[in-house]
């Protein structure tokens, strides 16, 4: 019986049986460059340590709900887009986690908003937080079906518990009596113990508007913005680079 199978079933009953996929590799390693156990065992442990990690990345990936894995570094700076980059560095420095502010980026359609925030969430799941991402429209009817499925006390901690809500495309419509209420109670439930990340058509300064009831629109407001790092992003459609048409006319060129 090789050594492996011996160890098979002990890294098995330990939950270490994915050790046995780089094991051989290891052992050879360690007879090649005569490691004494104490290195040895630092070596596999580590193999593990980095399974481990990838594999709850990937975990908190799936759960977020990304429409699309984007990274900063993946951003086409040659847009014609124009933003404060060092506020935005400082936003993906994370630090707004730390003391659970916010992060609001407003414009244009096209612009590379849901791009960003999606980037800034791919970062704060790096740094191993919990992350959900939806659409403001989805949000509400999420909510609403709940309430037809009386469910809505389940469905609310889901909002309620990632580390960091993603609420993109927020303010494409007014919202109803019903909807208005329940942004003030998540806001208000959230306030100081997580943070937000929110994109909209619309400067924050037309947020208010928007409720139908202004009372409950200022009281939230007032914890969101006023607690914000607000990137103004400014330019022409950053999906009018992507689009056939456009590939066509370059090309011609």
């Amino acid at each position: 019986m090789t050594t492996t199978n011996d160890l098979k079933p002990l890294l098995k009953r330990l939950r270490l049986g994915y050790l046995l996929d780089t094991l051989p590799e290891r052992l050879a390693l360690a007879r090649r460059d005569q490691l004494d156990y104490a290195a040895f065992l630092e070596i596999i442990l580590a193999d593990e340590v980095t399974r481990r990690d990838n594999r709850n990345m990937e975990m908190h990936l799936q759960q977020a709900g990304f429409e699309d894995v984007c990274r900063l570094e993946d951003f086409d700076w040659s847009a014609n887009v124009t933003l404060d980059r060092r506020l935005l560095d400082t936003v993906f420095s994370l630090d707004f986690m730390q003391r659970h502010e916010n992060v609001i980026l407003v414009g244009p359609v096209g612009v590379g908003k849901s791009f960003l925030v999606q980037a800034i969430g791919y970062a704060v799941v790096r740094a191993g937080h919990s992350v959900r991402f939806i659409r403001a429209d989805a949000f509400f009817r999420t909510l609403a079906q709940a309430r037809i499925d009386h469910t809505l006390e389940k469905i609310l901690r889901t909002f309620l518990s990632p580390d960091l809500l993603i609420l993109d495309d927020f303010g494409l419509q007014k919202l109803t009596a019903q909807q208005s209420t329940d942004l003030y109670e998540l806001i208000i439930a959230r306030y100081r113990q997580s943070s937000f990340a929110i994109t909209s058509n619309r400067a924050v300064e037309e947020w208010l508007s928007l409720f139908d009831d202004s009372i409950l629109g200022n009281s939230a407001l007032d914890r969101l913005a006023n607690a914000s790092y607000q990137v103004v992003i400014e330019g022409a459609s950053y999906r009018e680079k992507l689009s056939p048409h456009r590939r066509k006319e370059v090309l011609k060129a």
